[in-house]
């Protein structure tokens, strides 16, 4: 059993999702062995998280097998279960490899911040994730497709990202720290074929499940980019995929997620903080 302690100062009212992921994830891999990595993790999002008070993990070990580990961790808070992850580590071991390539775009250097992109839409947005997110650099990209591109995949967005600041070398804080940021910007591309934008208040949004695929090694305080898309949109709700690269082409991770986004008259809750259904 762990506790996850909250920011000390946040505006939000219902916890970030990829804050219990991260923590859910940390608390798991303190139960396995050193040699084991993550290579999947699949969570619900049940409840909205209570920010005011810590979060108590409950870390399940499932299995220990000769390649592989499964733990399931329960997110509690006011004796109710808020959150569910299931995680599988393995240890190395060596096999074909083979990736799709990183599509050809802008460098971070040449795109806006994600920040500045937000204000064009909401300026009391792009205040709180200013507040919120500043320990990440992003830098938006846009629907950055080629014409073919456009026509198969028209709920599409890319952006770079990284830590705002160097890490340690430990690989547990740099796939935490991925997996924390993964539920930031994915839902939005379910939004993009229809014009509107998940700052606006007539959507709310939020995350229901999310699944991380982890790939191969990564670093997450060098630039990594986000390559977003989303295949359908129906009853509510938008499915959407994600694909991360590294700065020299390396496919690190594969994110899927299926998210909330309802259209409302008036947002009862500030973007980015799940609320409940």
């Amino acid at each position: 059993m762990f506790r996850g302690r909250q920011p000390v100062k946040t505006s939000v009212t219902r916890v970030y999702g990829g804050q219990v992921a991260a923590q859910a994830l940390v608390a798991a891999q303190r139960t396995v062995a050193a040699d084991r990595h993550v290579h999947s993790a699949h969570v619900y999002f049940i409840l909205g998280g209570d920010p005011s008070i810590p979060i108590v993990y409950d870390v399940e070990d499932v299995r220990d097998g000769g390649s592989f580990t499964t733990r399931r961790v329960a997110a509690r808070q006011h004796g109710e279960i808020i959150f569910y992850m299931t995680a599988s580590f393995q240890i190395r071991e060596d096999g074909w490899d083979h990736q799709e390539p990183m599509p050809a775009v802008p460098g971070p250097q040449e795109c806006p911040s994600l920040i500045s992109a937000i204000a064009g839409d909401n300026a009391a947005a792009a205040q709180m994730w200013e507040q919120e997110w500043a320990s990440l650099d992003m830098r938006y990209i846009g629907y950055h497709r080629s014409a073919d591109e456009r026509d198969s995949t028209p709920g599409s967005q890319r952006l770079w990202f990284r830590a705002n600041g160097a890490l340690d070398e430990d690989p547990v804080m740099h796939t935490s720290v991925l997996a924390y940021f993964s539920d930031l910007t994915l839902l939005a591309s379910a939004l993009a074929p229809h014009g509107v934008s998940i700052y606006s208040d007539h959507v709310q949004p939020a995350s229901l499940d999310h699944v991380i695929w982890f790939h191969r090694p990564v670093r997450v305080d060098d630039w990594l980019l986000y390559d977003q898309c989303s295949p359908s949109a129906s009853g509510a709700r938008g499915l959407a995929f994600g694909r991360i690269f590294d700065h020299a082409g390396t496919l690190v991770a594969t994110v899927a997620q299926e998210g909330l986004i309802r259209p409302v008259t008036h947002r009862p809750t500030p973007h980015g903080v799940r609320s409940d259904n």
